[in-house]
């Protein structure tokens, strides 16, 4: 019988303010197995910060005081900018996305160029009324315009500015989450789960696409993307991957 992969992500104690919901650090032994879901449900949060320019900047550690959150890391000199709009949004286009990375159909992109140069998005997206005080992963324009990008190229998170936060920006846009003021982004952790591992399972395969066979890349980018967004993934995973796909 083939073992159970593992998923890990550590606990920490209720949030006072919303005692259903929990937050992480990203390195832990206990794993994500079947039995986990006979626990009460619970929310994993990923602390990410966020500015009015779209930028955002996610924090792979924290501590249960309250403290301000770090500000975001520069964005990768030379990446490629994806720049959207509220017209651009509201037709659902991603010529923009098109046009910056050159990137027209899924089946041909290069995936070193893109690893090298990484990719970014400056949202310009203008509120009807100015004192709204949701982020953008709270519209739901924005958030569709980013699942129709999704579903074309479902690959796109490996490629991201991770160290800019846009990882934590993608994956807010994606998974359901509730806001906190101390903490950020507070995602839904069955749903945090699922996004990461189909991600893990989409950019394994793909990167192998790419690559030699004999190549650590694809193992160590997927496990690297998980890791950002505060999970640990175990070479079981890939090695029952690798072994059903012979």
């Amino acid at each position: 019988m083939a073992c159970i992969p593992t998923l890990s992500y550590p606990l920490k104690p209720p949030i006072p303010s919303h005692p259903p919901w929990i937050h992480t650090k990203p390195y832990s032994h206990s794993h994500f197995s079947p039995e986990s879901h006979r626990q009460p449900k619970r929310s994993v949060s990923v602390p990410v910060s966020f500015n009015p320019s779209g930028n955002s900047d996610l924090s792979l550690f924290d501590n249960d005081q309250e403290t301000a959150a770090a500000p975001p890391m520069p964005a990768k000199e030379g990446r490629y900018e994806i720049v959207i709009d509220n017209d651009v949004i509201a037709r659902l286009d991603l010529s923009p996305f098109q046009a910056a990375t050159g990137i027209n159909s899924p089946s041909s992109v290069k995936p070193k160029q893109f690893l090298e140069r990484t990719i970014g998005f400056t949202i310009n997206y203008k509120r009807e009324d100015e004192n709204d005080p949701r982020e953008f992963s709270e519209f739901p324009d924005i958030r569709l315009w980013f699942v129709r990008l999704d579903a074309m190229y479902p690959w796109l998170p490996v490629l991201l500015d991770w160290r800019a936060g846009e990882l934590a920006r993608y994956a807010a846009m994606l998974v359901p989450h509730q806001m906190s003021m101390r903490m950020g982004v507070v995602f839904n952790p069955e749903a945090l789960e699922l996004f990461v591992v189909e991600k893990v399972f989409v950019v394994y395969s793909w990167l192998k696409e790419h690559h030699d066979s004999e190549s650590p890349l694809p193992r160590l980018k997927a496990k690297d993307m998980a890791r950002m967004l505060g999970f640990g993934i175990g070479d079981d995973l890939f090695d029952l991957v690798d072994h059903h796909n012979k």
